[in-house]
């Protein structure tokens, strides 16, 4: 078969099986084409033995981009190089890290990704690219992350001069204890941040405050090391890592590496016909069930193939879907589709790895966890199960495939949700749109705070400490309430504290819960404890590698979730109750009767019970659950609308709170348009007279302490975000309302009331008072 044919052949042998051709779920076709190389010569300062290492394993000469980036980092400057999925990245700093080490033998280097995939595969690269050549004998890099035994962590400690970790790592088992690391720390060089677009949200500003107190502590010991960070996708490179590490970055982003061919097809999956969900709302076929069929039958044409799906457990849904088809038409072939995911066991994971990297898997049903630069050479196409939530995160899934120049086919399958919806019907906003900046937020005091404690227990905070985390009305905070004690020589922790436990840098809290199957006492994995109220709630359904569990029991005090083995013929979702209290407007603009602010705010919300829906969609019951309220206090944006003004846009007053619901819901489903966010990262509340305004308001705030920056975002851009909202409720063909639209699957109340008519007409009324004219 011909490259430049591979991905419109496979996607038509594909579209041959559809039972009714009239009714393509293609929504648009579009063919990225081949990019050819530019090459140039090996910088001068190139050890000979490492260019040595280099030309052994076939790389005759680099590319352009990566001998910018390394000469900058030689130069002694912060860079950020930003390039396309699979253009080498890992060369631009290997060469000038390993130039160091062979021409200084007592020099260190911290490589982190934000994964430990990612982290196993470039040390994997590294100890083959070192093997055999006696300059490095002495190099020993090592991996130092959550699964590294104690032997081996001490071992190198004292040993490697090239550590492999991750944010959470250097946080807990590194910076903590940097008085054991004083040798590696005085003579640090070089620190690459690997993924730097993967640093947004809570994870980038706990990751960000991180990387700055590892950079502290390498100054007090008399280093100044250089950050080299690498990333496919971000919008504002330069920027981003510099607001990771707090100092000046300059960005590489001229691409001269090769790629073959890129077919990209949106797939929008067909309402299923006897099936009505929530309110008799037509239900599409599931993106994951839609993921697998086409999973199934790329395995069945012998195209290695990633599927990636927006969750753990759709995850395995998806994986055993795709192998229950493969029983079925091609028996032999059912054994080779797995399903990977972030939870599972370190032994697991690194056997489905090495799988995957050498071809004993055909397909692969993942979670974002594959979706970093592990090398799995050889990949045919890539299905991405529901919008990844942005821009950039959808590039570098699809540029997993087609990893050696060869053509790839990536096929994009929208979920029954107002963005995935807008954006199979509008390509351009996908296609043609540049990826986001990222979004972070250090200066956050929920997140700041803490650190500081850290920073201080690590070594006394001085005021040039203070002035470099822009902290000093935090610092004073910290010692009113007795935790921070200043002396002569600068800010001392109070005696006893021991701050670094309390923090979890992804954004939950108070660590994992463990996941135990009762009936061998076997652990299944771990889940966030953030998360587990409604993930592992009594009752609910937990998929592991093809097995399936019912929860009997969670106990948030011992962090233990109980289960034992079933297989239900019904999934579940939790409803929630929330209340808001708006403590202080920061921003606020009044367009007449509509008034948009961003507020900080308290959430009150609590877990009240779980549906249960066949694997259809339909809806079999709600089982009542009693659960501990849990109190927030985040940012959020809101808007208010005079009543008098509704009701003169023909929403009469029994119609606002089924029209401000419907409203909220399609929102909150749209900001990730706008913000590097999905409807999981945030919340909503909508009324028709709020105790704070005395009017109808809505809220969408973000659902982490302090903020998180989205709702910030859909601030800045109101009018773009509420637009695109009021087009996909526009343009969805459901009479009175689905999850295409203004129905969500998080819903508190049932998705109750709701309104899509008038809904409708608030979102253009919000855009006629935006728009209009002062008077």
């Amino acid at each position: 078969m011909e490259q430049h044919t591979y991905g419109t052949e496979l996607l038509g042998r594909t579209l041959a099986g559809e039972s009714d051709p009239d009714a393509t779920p293609l929504t648009h076709l579009a063919v990225i084409p081949t990019r050819t190389a530019e090459f140039t010569e090996w910088p001068e300062w190139v050890d000979p033995a490492v260019r040595a290492a280099f030309v052994e394993r076939g790389i005759r000469q680099p590319w352009r981009h990566q001998v910018r980036a390394a000469d900058l980092a030689v130069d002694g400057r912060h860079v950020s190089i930003c390039t396309g999925t699979a253009s080498g990245k890992s060369l631009a700093y290997q060469l000038p890290i390993l130039t160091r080490f062979a021409q200084d033998p007592n020099a260190t280097a911290l490589y982190l990704s934000p994964t430990k995939a990612l982290g196993t595969d470039q040390l994997r690269s590294v100890a083959s690219l070192i093997a055999g050549l006696p300059e490095f004998s002495h190099l020993q890099p090592c991996m130092y992350d959550g699964d590294t035994d104690q032997e081996l962590r001490q071992w190198a400690r004292l040993h490697s001069r090239w550590i492999f970790t991750n944010p959470d790592m250097l946080h807990l088992g590194i910076n903590s204890t940097h008085a054991k690391w004083r040798q590696f720390f005085a003579r640090l060089a070089y620190i690459v941040v690997d993924e730097c677009h993967h640093y947004r949200g809570v994870f980038g500003s706990h990751s960000a405050l991180v990387l700055q107190r590892t950079l502290r502590l390498a100054r007090m010991y008399g280093a100044n090391p250089v950050v080299i960070g690498a990333s496919a996708t971000v919008a504002n490179p330069a920027e981003a890592l510099s607001r990771l590490i707090g100092d000046d970055v300059v960005a590489v982003t001229e691409d001269a590496s090769p790629h073959g061919e890129r077919t990209v097809a949106l797939w929008e999956p067909g309402f299923l016909e006897e099936t009505r969900g929530e309110h008799d709302a037509p239900v599409r076929r599931p993106a994951a069930a839609e993921a697998a069929r086409l999973l199934a039958d790329f395995v069945i044409e012998g195209a290695r193939t990633l599927c990636f799906v927006r969750s753990r457990r759709g995850t395995e849904i998806t994986a055993r879907r795709a192998q229950q088809l493969l029983a079925d038409a091609a028996p032999e072939l059912a054994d080779r589709v797995a399903a990977y995911r972030a939870g599972y066991l370190a032994d697991d994971r690194r056997r489905l790895e090495r799988a995957l990297s050498d071809g004993e898997l055909l397909g692969v049903a993942t979670t974002n966890a594959l979706e970093l630069g592990v090398d799995i050479s050889g990949l045919d196409a890539v299905i991405v199960a529901g919008y990844p939530g942005t821009v950039a995160s959808f590039w570098q899934q699809a540029g997993r495939a087609g990893r050696r120049g060869e053509g790839s086919l990536v096929v994009l399958v929208a979920r029954d949700d107002p963005l995935d919806t807008y954006l199979v019907h509008h390509p351009e906003a996908l296609l043609e749109r540049s990826v986001e900046a990222t979004v972070t937020d250090p200066h956050n005091p929920y997140i700041l705070g803490p650190h500081l404690l850290c920073a201080a227990t690590e070594a006394p905070l001085t005021e040039a400490d203070v002035e470099a985390f822009g902290a000093h009305d935090l610092v004073e905070d910290l010692v009113a309430d007795g935790l921070l004690r200043r002396r002569k020589a600068g800010w001392y922790p109070a005696p006893g504290l021991d701050p670094h436990a309390d923090i979890d840098i992804r954004g939950g809290a108070g660590g994992q819960v463990l996941i135990v199957d009762t009936t061998t006492s076997r652990l299944l994995g771990t889940v966030d404890s953030s998360r587990a109220k409604r993930s592992v709630h009594p009752g609910a359904v937990y998929l592991h590698q093809a097995e399936s569990f019912v929860i009997d029991e969670l106990d948030l005090h011992d962090s233990l979730a109980l289960a034992h083995p079933e297989e239900p013929d019904w999934t579940t979702s939790v409803r929630e109750n929330s209340d808001i209290e708006i403590v202080r407007t920061l921003r606020s603009q009044s367009f007449g009767p509509l008034t948009v602010s961003f507020v900080e705010v308290v959430v009150t919300d609590q877990v009240i019970s779980y549906l249960r829906k066949a694997l259809s969609g339909e809806i079999l019951d709600s089982v009542p659950l009693d659960m501990p309220e849990e109190v927030l206090p985040t940012r959020a944006v809101m808007y208010t609308l005079e009543p008098d003004t509704l009701i003169d846009a023909g929403i009469v007053p029994d119609k606002f709170p089924g029209a401000l619901h419907a409203a909220e819901h399609a929102a909150i489903g749209m900001l990730g348009l706008v913000a590097t966010c999905d409807r999981w990262d945030i919340g909503g509340l909508s009324t028709n007279a709020h105790s704070g305004t005395g009017l109808p308001t809505v809220f969408v705030y973000d659902g982490y302490p302090g903020g998180a920056g989205f709702a910030e975002r859909g601030y800045e851009a109101f009018a773009a975000w509420i637009s695109a909202t009021a087009d996909a409720v526009a343009a969805c063909g459901c009479r009175s309302g689905c999850p295409s639209c203004v129905q969500s699957p998080k819903c508190g109340n049932g998705n109750e009331p709701l309104d899509k008519d008038m809904a409708l007409n608030v979102l253009r009324l919000i855009l006629r008072l935006h728009d209009a004219p002062p008077a």
